[in-house]
């Protein structure tokens, strides 16, 4: 006679696959902490051009691309929003945040390299950081739990 206990019992004990995360898991918590940071200097970028649009000297070149700072300021927002739930997003390990933070970064990099005319030390700042939040994403992304 076959005990059932003794099957159910090698069922439940086959080895389950466990992804071993590293001391690196912190630097995508960091990249997620960045990601926050960075969408909310995007958000009061845009909030600051919105309302008091002089306060971003444009030399008589203008910007690399010629659109009002008003424009400037709503792909700001945009971009600071969508940053914003990326950085909430990684810190809870989804992997649509992770996709989004990359895509996010390569767009405020992007974008600030465009923006550099009016605020230049800034942008390599945010650009700085940038690519380092894709370098976070993309190299040690996928040991945070999914």
């Amino acid at each position: 006679m076959t005990d059932a206990r003794a099957g159910s019992d090698r069922l439940s004990s086959a080895p389950t696959e466990q992804r071993r995360q590293t001391g690196w898991v912190g630097l995508v918590a960091f990249a997620g902490m960045l990601l926050l940071m960075v969408g909310s200097f995007q958000i009061f970028e845009g909030i600051v051009a919105l309302f008091r649009d002089e306060f971003y000297l444009v030399g008589s070149s203008g910007l690399m691309l010629p659109i009002d700072l008003t424009a400037w300021a709503w792909i700001h927002l945009l971009v600071g929003v969508i940053a914003f739930a990326a950085g909430f997003g990684m810190l809870y390990g989804q992997m649509w945040a992770r996709v989004l933070g990359i895509v996010f970064a390569v767009i405020s990099a992007l974008s600030h390299l465009l923006f550099g005319a009016a605020y230049p030390i800034w942008s390599i700042i945010i650009v700085t950081v940038d690519v380092l939040i894709i370098y976070a994403l993309t190299v040690h992304g996928r040991e945070v739990k999914y």
